[in-house]
This record gives C-alpha cells, structure tokens and sequence, in this order.
C-alpha cells in the first residue's frame, strides 16, 4: 500500500523503567525536548519509531500525545504499561488489550449521564480496529513462543482511566460494580484515545496486570516491571513492528 512507510509510530509508556528496553533498541536515536518531556526518535525494525513517556495521569498523556501528533506526525500510537486488574478473571501476569476506554472518574451528571465527555455524546473511545487486530496477533505470538504460555492469558475489552492510583480493595469494589464490564484501571489510556479520536489517528493500549488495585498494589511494583512487564512490551512491540 502506498504511505505505508510513512507511517511514524509512536510508543508510549508512563514510566522510564516501562520503557528501557524499547529505547536500547531503537537505531540513531535523535533526543528532542519539548513540553518539557524528552522524545526519542528513530529506526526500530526498520520503521520510524518515535518513543516518550507519557508520565502519570490523564493531562501528562494528553499533552504528550498532542505533541507526538503535531510536532512528531505521529500516526498511529500504541501505549504499553502496567494496570491494576479489575474483573475477577484478569489475573497478575495477564495482558490486557483495550477495544474501549472509559474515564471513571469523569462525571458532568445532572448535566450529562455519568461517564459522558460532554460535548461528545460518548461515554468510551473506542481502539482502531485494524490495529487493535495486529497487536492481538502479535500478543498472541509472543505467548505461543513463551515458556509460560500457560501463565498468562490475553484479554480483551474495556480500560479504565482516572487520576487516582487504585490501591485498596474497597476502592476497587466500588469500581467493580460502577464498572462491571471493566477489566483494568490505569491512569493514561481514556486521556490518550481521547486525543487520538479528535485528530482521528489509530490508538491502542496494552496493559501488563501488575496488582490487582487492592491492598497489595505497591509490593514489588518495581521488579515487576523490570522482570515481567518491560521485556514483555520489548516482545511485543518488535513483533508488532516487524509484521508491519
């Protein structure tokens, strides 16, 4: 297809140690600082790779999603991290594909119904589907080639978003039942399919569980990311690339 090898792919994560990997194997990488953030830009694979890290909360990843379009022409994004587990079958370990995302904390009711971005008449964003049919091959590729294929599942559906870090099973009940059909929380992924919708560019998130939004949601976050969740988005994002 022509324009396909203009396509410049950003890859967004929150947190540096999300992101480490991706960065040792991006090619003539070309440091830029805007709004504040840095933006690596290069080859992976082959393909233009543009690479930042959105920070925590829904305005930081807007702003650098904004960014990544406009002054990077980034079109297509894809956001790799980690998220709480809601539904009962989302387990640590499982990845998480998003077909939709909701803001839960977004709430402009008697105005507007619960959930609703006003103004949109929307109360989810919904992924590409082209895209979001890619990167679930490439997931699945990864798992069948793991030696723990059997450990972790891949799911697909909604995520939810909200500028609160979800660290207490109460709170995450409360969540459970606004939200029955929520299978994880974050803090980015509503805020950047929000964006990606208004200039009309593909958007998908994958989210590696690393807790389970209850009362042990800090223990060992850390290594979590270094040992399960950083190599993984390393896997997936190559295998994605190199099919594309």
């Amino acid at each position: 297809m022509h324009g396909e090898h203009h396509l410049t792919t950003a890859i967004l994560s929150a947190l540096p140690e999300e992101q480490a990997g991706l960065l040792a194997l991006l090619q003539n990488p070309e440091r830029t600082v805007r709004a504040g953030r840095e933006f690596s830009q290069g080859n992976m694979h082959g393909k233009p790779v543009v690479l930042a890290l959105s920070r925590i909360g829904k305005v930081a990843a807007a702003t650098t999603a904004t960014v990544l379009i406009e002054h990077f022409g980034a079109n297509q994004i894809l956001f790799t991290g980690v998220a709480g587990g809601l539904a009962p079958h989302v387990q640590v370990g499982d990845v998480v594909l998003g077909t939709h995302y909701i803001q839960h904390d977004m709430d402009a009711s008697p105005l507007f119904p619960r959930y609703e971005v006003p103004s949109y008449g929307l109360q989810q964003f919904a992924a590409d589907e082209a895209m979001l049919a890619s990167v679930l091959k490439a997931a699945q590729q990864i798992k069948s080639g793991s030696h723990t294929a059997n450990a972790f599942q891949i799911h697909q559906g909604l995520i939810a978003s909200g500028d609160r870090f979800v660290s207490s099973s109460t709170e995450a009940k409360t969540l459970r039942e606004a939200l029955p059909n929520a299978l994880c929380v974050e803090m980015e992924g509503a805020a950047v399919a929000h964006v990606c919708y208004d200039y009309n560019i593909p958007f998908v998130a994958v989210r590696t569980v690393s807790d389970r939004a209850d009362d042990t949601a800090h223990l060992d976050f850390a290594s979590f990311i270094h040992d399960v969740a950083g190599p993984y988005a390393v896997g997936l994002v190559s295998a994605w690339l190199r099919a594309q």
